[in-house]
C-alpha cells in the first residue's frame, strides 16, 4: 500500500502527465495541501518509487532558462496507476459514512 506522500507525489506526476518533473510535482503538492514540500523528501522518495517499479525518471534537457540544469523527468508506470487507484479506493471506503462535524 502507498503512503500518503507516495500518491501525492504519483497523482501530481499524473496529473502533469508529459510536463511532470520534480519541481512542478513539488509545487502542485505544496498547492494541493498549503504545506511546503522539502525537495529532498520529494526525490528521496521518487527513488523510492522507481526502485518499486511505480514510477520511470530520466534527466531531461539543460535549458538557459534553468541556468543549464536539467529537470529529472518522471513518468507513473502501470504498476504505479494500479498502486494509486487501490490508495485512493480504500481512502474512499473507509471515509464512506463518516462525519467530520466537530460540533
Amino acid at each position: 500500500m502507498l503512503g500518503e506522500f507516495e500518491y501525492l507525489l504519483i497523482t501530481g506526476a499524473a496529473r502533469l502527465g508529459e510536463e511532470a518533473y520534480g519541481a512542478a510535482i513539488r509545487r502542485g503538492i505544496e498547492d494541493a495541501t498549503r504545506h511546503r514540500c522539502s525537495i529532498g523528501a520529494l526525490y528521496t522518495s521518487l527513488d523510492r518509487l522507481q526502485t518499486k517499479g511505480l514510477v520511470k525518471t530520466w534527466m531531461g534537457e539543460a535549458t538557459a532558462l534553468r541556468g543549464g540544469h536539467a529537470k529529472r523527468m518522471v513518468q507513473v508506470t502501470a504498476k504505479g496507476v494500479q498502486a494509486a487507484t487501490c490508495f485512493y479506493r480504500a481512502v474512499t471506503r473507509v471515509s464512506r459514512d463518516v462525519s467530520w462535524d466537530t460540533q
